[in-house]
């Protein structure tokens, strides 16, 4: 007998992040541990009951869905930043969006978890790499004792590093944030926002982050002017 290839995937929640749009994002869950972000359930799922014990966890993951893709690409190889954009590698040896299935996974750190909320429970995660309004098709306790193998090798990305950048914020910019929001903001700009094949000091980029549109440029000495 025949197995069916069709495989049924639906939303079982939404996440609500500073970032509008894809620019910006963090490429990894956990790089900037200090960016809050909150998964609300679709009104499917409001359920307290599916998510009891799960405040007894301190690390959730997260697999949701690359929704700001325009469609399922088809190349096998890819470009990855950490190898400055240029050299390609099969598209499965990478974490990159464009994928065939288009499915992300993240490991996110749980806050705490808002029970009693107009939009059901609410879970409030530290660290994650997501757009807001990305769909979560799935979340899992994060485990250590079979989740985590820190001897493990990590190919390209053993091999190549790279430096933070050195940040410097406009004062009139600084004041429009609390000190969280400041520290998250810095922690994403340090990661270099840009196609790592930029390296125009005169080039302006501009992003959303918290309902506000900022931009910034890298000098020749890799500092980020944010204004």
């Amino acid at each position: 007998m025949r197995m069916s290839e069709k495989i049924e995937i639906r939303a079982i929640a939404r996440f609500r992040s500073p970032f509008a749009t894809k620019f910006g994002i963090p490429r990894q869950s956990g790089v900037v541990a200090e960016l809050r972000g909150q998964v609300v359930l679709e009104p499917t799922f409001r359920n307290a009951e599916a998510l009891r014990g799960i405040e007894g966890f301190d690390y959730l993951w997260l697999l949701w869905q690359f929704s700001a893709n325009a469609a399922p690409p088809t190349a096998t190889t890819v470009r990855p930043p950490r190898l400055g954009g240029n050299e390609r590698v099969g598209v499965w040896a990478t974490r990159s969006p464009f994928r065939p299935n288009g499915l992300g996974l993240s490991a996110v750190r749980l806050e705490r978890v808002e029970w009693d909320t107009p939009h059901g429970p609410v879970l409030h995660v530290l660290g994650g790499d997501l757009m807001d309004g990305t769909p979560i098709v799935d979340i899992k306790p994060y485990i250590p004792y079979c989740d985590a193998y820190p001897d493990a090798r990590a190919g390209f990305t053993d091999e190549r590093q790279w430096q933070p950048l050195e940040v410097l914020i406009d004062e009139a910019v600084a004041a429009q944030f609390d000190s969280d929001t400041m520290a998250a903001l810095r922690g994403v700009l340090a990661q270099d926002p840009r196609p790592h094949y930029h390296h125009d000091p005169e080039r302006v980029y501009g992003f959303s982050f918290a309902g506000q549109e900022l931009h910034f440029t890298v000098d020749e000495n890799n500092v980020l002017h944010l204004t």
